[in-house]
């Protein structure tokens, strides 16, 4: 303990002054500093692909008490956390996370986007200089090239001198290769099909480690080709519609979307173990998968901080096929609720209970069965985006005489030809303003923006800021369309997501582990606070495209 002497003034000789010092010295004590940063052995971050915030509290009374609770109760639960750009797809969703900041910065526009500068439609991790490790098809063709930031598992590798391993997992290519970073140890993504394998890229390696080559060979993926029916008796899944209605899709071979789904007699039909991405069991797949990454690659054993990346995919799957209200998703995240306890108990015991800290969030939400909101009375629709082109094309031809001034249509934007246009002696703002006002005569189009409103504009609040945080001026269109609320082009069974409105913007945010506070707030959180936060806690430097914050409340 370290003590502080207070010397008091005095007078008269030198000796009676330090009688008098010692005499009325006040001994206080200074408490020992605390330390600069928080060193958790391993770091995992959880990212649940279209998870809406309300399905924590849509199905609390069904969830045990460790996983999605053990969670809220032991660590800090932000009710309020949105994206705070559109559009939300997975790609951008995921990115977005990991480095801290909106398309606007890392330049993930999409799950595809336009390119128009080199006239084609590109992925946002594929990437053909690389080759396939794990499968002879190219699926394993991928890396992060195209984000253009770096993310918190770089900074943690650059933090600790390449020494802190990054290991990232996930159905999905792309829910394993953005959060991995650029300098990631390792990526892994399932191949299915007629495969069934866990496969990754010559980006990081050559060829698969050997624990790797054993989890394929072990084929334990075979023991989820069985039988999904509902974990508990779908009597009690009152939280959700009815488990036959209109509102959801069907798997070739079956009649009805209903329970139970005999996975061996549906196999061939839809494509074997692709399958299984569509159901709880490919969320049970990804945490063996993971819990395996955890043994073998040694990760939390030192006291350099490590980083698992696990992205759960499934519960996209489901909800683009049954919908946000079925009993199927009801029972994925149940089941999700089951893989959280198990992943968290193997954590606590390779790991040691208050030696981790984790993240839970999601890379979008959802919005309900439109055709089910319109049968509840509740304003909702359907675009026909081909019917809005066609409406355009004629419009173009009789306005200007050409539809070549088109190049694209993709993402909600639109891009024109620049060449065509300055050919034709145009200004390309008023061109992209005469476009957009003819465009908000169609049904069901809420709000049109310009990129050049885009580029002349600060928009600081509403639906013109999230779209500002995700229009990126390299890659983004030249027309960007927003349609109204609950009104989508897509399938009439099913649920999807891309928006800029409210129900594919607000997802969960929890914090729990080392280094976190207990409690909750109903305070806004954004997406890209979460990278800085961790970043604080570590006490590293931040991704380098940063804009988020660090949220202060959930630090100790």
């Amino acid at each position: 303990m370290l003590f502080l002497l207070v010397f008091l003034g005095y007078s008269g000789s030198p000796l009676q002054a330090q009688r008098k010092a010692r005499k009325k010295t006040e001994l206080i004590e200074v408490k020992e500093a605390k330390e600069i940063a928080v060193s958790p052995k391993l770091v995992v971050g959880i990212v649940v692909d279209q998870m809406r915030y309300d399905y924590l509290t849509r199905f609390w009374g069904h969830y045990g008490e460790g996983g999605f609770k053990r969670m809220v109760n032991d660590g800090f639960n932000f009710k309020n956390n949105h994206f705070n750009y559109a559009p939300t797809y997975t790609g951008p969703g995921h990115a977005s996370v990991y480095t801290g900041t909106t398309p606007a910065i890392h330049g993930v526009i999409g799950n595809d986007w336009y390119d128009k500068y080199d006239d084609k439609s590109v992925y946002c991790a594929s990437d053909d200089s690389y080759s396939s490790v794990g499968t002879a098809s190219s699926a394993g063709e991928m890396s992060p090239h195209r984000m253009l930031s770096t993310t918190m598992t770089d900074q943690l590798r650059l933090h600790t001198q390449m020494q802190g391993k990054v290991i990232a997992v996930a159905i999905k290519d792309r829910g394993a290769v953005l959060p991995g970073g650029h300098s990631a140890n390792a990526a892994y993504w399932f191949k299915g099909g007629n495969e069934g394998n866990w496969i990754t890229s010559t980006y990081y390696m050559d060829e698969l480690p050997k624990w790797v080559k054993d989890f394929n060979d072990k084929r334990s993926v075979d023991t989820y080709k069985r039988t999904w029916s509902t974990l508990k008796d779908i009597n009690t899944y009152v939280e959700s519609g009815t488990d036959n209605n209109n509102y959801e899709g069907l798997w070739k071979g079956k009649t009805t979307a209903t329970f139970p789904y005999d996975l061996e007699a549906l196999w061939d039909d839809n494509d074997q173990y692709s399958m299984l991405a569509s159901t709880p069991f490919g969320n049970n797949l990804t945490t063996d998968f993971a819990l395996a990454a955890l043994e073998n690659e040694s990760l939390g054993e030192d006291n350099v901080t490590d980083f698992l990346a696990i992205s759960y995919s499934s519960p996209d799957y489901v909800g683009h096929k049954w919908g946000v209200n079925s009993k199927e998703v009801q029972d994925t995240y149940i089941r999700l609720d089951q893989d959280l306890e198990r992943l968290f108990k193997s954590l606590d015991k390779k790991v040691g209970a208050g030696e981790y800290t984790v993240f839970l969030t999601a890379d979008h939400a959802a919005v309900h069965v439109p055709a089910y909101l319109k049968d509840q009375k509740i304003p909702a629709n359907y675009i026909d985006q081909a019917d809005i082109k066609s409406k355009l094309n004629d419009y173009l031809k009789f306005t200007f005489g050409s539809t070549e001034i088109i190049k694209n249509i993709s993402n909600d934007q639109i891009f024109l030809d620049h060449k065509v246009v300055k050919n034709l002696e145009m200004d390309l703002a008023d061109l992209q303003n005469e476009i957009a006002q003819e465009l908000m005569l169609y049904e069901g189009v809420y709000k049109v923006y310009t990129a050049n409103q885009m580029w002349q504009n600060n928009y600081t609040k509403g639906i013109s800021n999230i779209l500002q945080n995700g229009y990126n001026q390299k890659r983004s269109g030249d027309i960007i369309i927003v349609y109204n609320p609950a009104s989508i082009s897509y399938s009439s069974t099913g649920s999807t997501h891309g928006s800029p409105w409210i129900y594919d913007t607000h997802s969960p945010l929890l914090f729990f582990g080392k280094g976190i506070k207990k409690g909750s707030t109903t305070n806004r959180s954004e997406i890209p606070d979460i990278a800085p936060t961790i970043s604080a806690l570590l006490g590293m430097a931040f991704p380098s495209g940063t804009t988020g914050k660090p949220l202060v409340e959930v630090l100790e």
